[in-house]
């Protein structure tokens, strides 16, 4: 059956809606070496409802300052054109989580919080431990490297409602397609909509055996994600040991590194 289930999602189109066009256009924006605040802003504007949800995000408690920001405007004067940039992309990226069918909503509502959660953990860590200059990056490649499992739970909610095939999708098929397929889709997607090749490294090697011990990037985003399955912030959580054996602690061992404030952050990650 999964092999059957697999050739079937193979043939689905790779243009399902994982990405929306302003949140295309950002990406683009941030890898250019030099982003420009007023285009961050104009382009965000151009979609009202996102505005509203950038906002909100902008003043949830884990950005907020002193005071509320009241536009877009003065969310990117606090918080900088990267990371209103990064917001507003996670608020497009936010909007694509949600489904009729329970089950498949169910899913992506965990696939949400799991997403959003490693992008504060990313961020957090990359802050933390002398990489400030990686923090937006790092956040973004925390929101983006599960991008397949989101494919995968749309292609496959396409494929049942259309019947001809006669499959039903529960949690336990849906675990193993992840399992097996998401890393292989999630770079097809990262391909097919020409995402910069920083992120898309991440897709490819975030579940790897073998990696570069001095990507950080990547030992961020993996150590985040090894760690969301401990905090019970994954799809399908794990237990782990709490001993400090996961692997990706090794690129931090000459930092003070506290696994118990990166579960805060992460857990501090707002609901869709």
């Amino acid at each position: 059956m999964y092999n059957q289930i697999a050739e079937i999602l193979a043939e689905q189109p790779i243009d399902l809606p994982v990405f929306n066009a302003i949140a295309l256009e950002l990406l683009h924006q941030l890898a250019e070496n030099e982003i420009n605040y007023f285009d961050v802003i104009k382009t965000i504007k151009m979609d009202e409802a996102l505005s509203l949800h950038v906002l909100k995000m902008a003043n949830s408690p884990s950005y907020t300052g002193l005071s509320k920001c009241e536009t877009i405007d003065t969310a990117a004067i606090r918080l900088g054109s990267q990371q209103i940039a990064n917001l507003a992309i996670a608020a497009s990226h936010s909007s694509l989580h949600s489904s009729d069918d329970l089950m498949i909503n169910e899913v992506m509502q965990y696939l949400w919080q799991h997403s959003y959660a490693s992008a504060l953990g990313c961020r957090s860590i990359a802050a933390t431990t002398g990489h400030p200059q990686l923090a937006d990056h790092a956040y973004m490649a925390g929101l983006l490297h599960d991008i397949g499992k989101l494919y995968l739970i749309k292609a496959m909610e396409r494929v049942q409602n259309d019947g001809r095939l006669g499959l039903t999708f529960y949690r336990g098929n849906v675990q193993e397609v992840f399992a097996e397929l998401h890393v292989e889709f999630g770079c097809r997607v990262m391909d097919a909509w020409n995402i910069p090749d920083i992120y898309r490294n991440i897709v490819a090697e975030h579940h790897s055996e073998l990696v570069n011990e001095d990507d950080f990037l990547l030992a961020i985003v993996r150590l985040v994600n090894v760690s969301s399955r401990k905090f019970q912030l994954s799809l399908f959580p794990t237990h782990l040991a709490s001993d400090g054996t996961e692997p990706s602690l090794q690129a931090f061992h000459s930092v003070d590194f506290n696994l118990t404030k990166l579960e805060a952050v992460m857990k501090g990650a707002p609901q869709n």
